[in-house]
């Protein structure tokens, strides 16, 4: 096992620990549940907070040959010298305004989205200028109201972008979609989506548009809906370890293991009388005599200032929990007493074996979703990656 240390041999305030064996496994898990279709791993906001470059590269030693990112400079990133993605890897992006790199874009061989007459303007006009056709995927407005051309949109910019083929300005690679409610199991949106996107690429290719993939499937998706599978899925969050929502299942129920593990070294053990006031606003009080320890960390590393008086910490084998606010820079748990020391780990989130709490715990905690627990840690916590050698 190899892990990145701090150059200066101190004890770190904070680490996420980013295990990159779980990674591969997790994405071998996902092609299990898609055999007769391509994977793209998505690598999006920084990996999900897990480090896009050295995630992608895990996924794609685990035989993800796709990778997608939101927005172009995500993309252009993991097409740059020492990204250490192969150049035989298809990159995708999907989040473009105007005015953006369309031509650094398509010099760079990634596949762009295009929702609308707007963009498919710009990216012929770049391909123009680039003297090189461009890569490009239409997106089609299945039902999300997100991204995407509506159905009443579509024949025209089916018919622009053949248009542009026939000029040699564009090759249409794929034709997408994204679901609505595909962590919802049986939601009626999951099959209109699925009949309209049906129409949609009918219409496309009955015109003359040869995709090389068609794709609408999410992680819930890939866990669970077959059918939508077609030639490509497109993992999220689940390459990472934590579930897309309670309802489908837990990480171990899905055969998925969680890759980020979050611990802080306490900064702080005192004794206090019973009666004081702890964190801003004193909305905890101890009840009598008690231990409290100092960690680290706040919501400036994105630590859910929502999960004040609620949020689970494991210190020396036990469940704590944020005694009062959680501040910028530090938050407070109550220890009940037992003294574990300044420097004593405590773990925030891991995959649950050593009895810690998991980002689950930390959503259900905050009111928000897993996805956001692990994607808002900052860039003040060192990202530690270990398994990153992959073996046999």
């Amino acid at each position: 096992m190899k892990e990145t240390a701090d150059p200066h041999g101190a004890q770190l305030r904070a680490r996420a620990v980013i295990d990159l064996a779980a990674v591969r496994a997790n994405v071998r898990t996902l092609r299990e549940r898609a055999p007769r279709a391509a994977l793209m791993a998505v690598v999006k906001a920084d990996g999900y907070g897990h480090g896009a470059a050295s995630c992608a590269r895990a996924a794609v030693e685990a035989g993800a040959t796709w990778l997608g990112a939101a927005t172009p400079q995500e993309a252009l990133a993991l097409r740059a010298p020492g990204s250490g993605v192969p150049d035989d890897v298809r990159v995708m992006c999907w989040l473009w305004t105007p005015g953006g790199p369309w031509r650094e874009a398509i010099e760079a061989d990634v596949d762009v989205s295009v929702s609308g007459m707007w963009a498919l303007d710009e990216v012929v006009a770049a391909a123009r200028s680039a003297g090189r056709a461009a890569r490009v995927q239409l997106k089609a407005d299945t039902g999300l109201g997100r991204g995407g051309c509506q159905p009443g949109d579509w024949a025209e910019l089916v018919a622009g972008a053949l248009r542009a083929e026939a000029e040699g300005l564009l090759k249409v690679t794929g034709l997408w979609s994204h679901f609505a409610c595909a962590d919802e199991p049986g939601h009626p949106s999951i099959a209109g989506q699925l009949s309209t996107f049906r129409e949609m690429v009918a219409y496309a290719e009955a015109r003359g548009v040869e995709p090389e993939v068609r794709h609408i499937a999410n992680s819930p998706a890939t866990l669970t809906l077959p059918e939508s599978h077609f030639d490509l899925v497109r993992p999220g969050i689940a390459m990472y370890g934590v579930s897309p929502s309670p309802e489908i299942g837990t990480p171990m129920e899905l055969g998925l293991r969680p890759a980020m593990t979050l611990t802080a070294s306490l900064a702080l053990v005192k004794h206090v009388p019973g009666g004081h006031g702890v964190s801003y606003g004193h909305h905890y009080v101890t009840a009598g005599a008690t231990t409290l320890g100092l960690v680290p960390l706040g919501y400036a590393d994105g630590i859910p200032r929502h999960a004040s008086s609620a949020g689970p910490v494991l210190v020396e084998g036990k469940w704590r929990t944020v005694a009062g606010r959680v501040a910028m820079d530090q938050f407070v748990v109550d220890l009940g007493g037992d003294e574990p020391g300044a420097g004593a780990e405590a773990v925030l989130f891991g995959p649950g074996d050593r009895g810690e709490p998991t980002a689950e715990d930390w959503a259900q905690a905050s009111g928000t979703i897993a996805y956001e627990i692990v994607t808002r840690i900052g860039s003040r916590v060192p990202r530690v990656y270990v398994n990153g050698e992959q073996s046999g």
